[in-house]
């Protein structure tokens, strides 16, 4: 049952929020959201090998769709989504307000630090190939609120970071990701962690302890572990493998990027913002960080479950 239709549109020259409306759910389905570069692909894989109980590399791009990308036909992708018949995980890159919430559907939230986000995003966006700017380009020409070609990012991220750190309504000009963006979604979602179908999960906690966060992600999901498959579902989730079976599980990634899935999966670290961006730049997120979210969202944003704590138990 629809217990919350979407409050605002999100669009921009990947996305558009209105394709949403084409949803039609189905009791179990999972919903993986979160800004862009915060552990998306990672958590599509943990929950296909949930799903599917086998370590085998599977094409985890496909299988599981981005509704709110808009460049593929939505006739063709909901054809594709109806006819699954599997367990069914969906990809979004949205705000929780923009989303049709349903109490039947299970979504799982991903957070990263919001300075390794834009790292990751910046080499993502860097390294487009002449197809994808060209496919982006003329989906934000066509939407009357964008109607200009896609913003081309600066060779570094301290050359890139004012445009991304821009404020107001000019920002979703600039960037198609830009901060305000991510601090939209982290505080969207952070509002909504003590319902009973919403699971937060933070990057640095995957990398941290993996096994305990798929664990963590099983049990939400209502998946009994099979203990002698477990130790090859979790070397199945790691990075390393993911890159190395990265042509399967990412397909389509040669005609997105220069270097299709290693340059998607590129390195996964956190923490080069400290060298690559000035102690002002660093000054200004962090001021800005203080002044769009609250202290228990930047305790969380920034240390993960480890050390801040359980979301659902955590109060702002």
């Amino acid at each position: 049952m629809l217990i919350q239709a979407p409050r605002k549109e999100v669009r921009s020259w990947t996305t558009d929020s209105r394709r949403w409306a084409h949803y039609r759910p189905r009791p179990g389905d999972v919903v993986i959201a979160t800004a862009p570069k915060c552990g998306t692909t990672w958590t599509q894989q943990i929950v296909s090998l949930l799903i599917f109980q086998s370590g085998t590399p599977k094409d985890v791009q496909n299988t599981s769709p981005w509704i709110d990308f808009r460049l593929p036909p939505i006739e063709r992708m909901m054809d594709f989504i109806e006819g699954q018949t599997h367990r069914r995980f969906l990809k979004s890159h949205l705000p929780f307000d923009a989303l049709p919430i349903y109490d039947d559907v299970r979504y799982i939230h991903v957070a990263r630090h919001g300075l390794d986000a834009f790292m990751s995003w910046h080499n993502h966006t860097s390294h487009y190939s002449d197809t994808a700017i060209a496919l982006q380009g003329q989906a934000g020409m066509d939407d009357e609120t964008i109607a200009r070609p896609l913003p081309r990012p600066l060779p570094t991220p301290r050359e890139q970071f004012d445009a991304w750190m821009t404020e107001g309504p000019q920002a979703r000009l600039l960037d198609d990701a830009p901060a305000s963006h991510y601090f939209d979604i982290e505080r969207s979602w952070w509002r909504e962690r003590g319902r009973e179908n919403v699971l937060l999960v933070h990057y640095s906690d995957l990398k941290s302890d993996l096994e305990a966060e798929m664990r963590r992600i099983a049990a939400f999901m209502d998946i009994e572990i099979v203990p002698a498959l477990w130790p090859e579902l979790v070397s199945a989730a790691g990075f390393g493998y993911m890159r190395e079976h990265g042509a399967t599980i990412m397909p389509r990634a040669a005609q997105s990027w220069d270097m299709g899935h290693k340059r998607f999966l590129n390195e996964g670290t956190n923490g080069r913002w400290r060298t690559a961006l000035s102690d002002a730049q660093i000054a200004r997120f962090e001021e800005r960080e203080a002044r769009e979210l609250d202290s228990a969202l930047r305790h969380w944003l920034n240390g993960g479950r480890r050390l801040a704590g359980e979301p659902r138990e955590t109060k702002s």
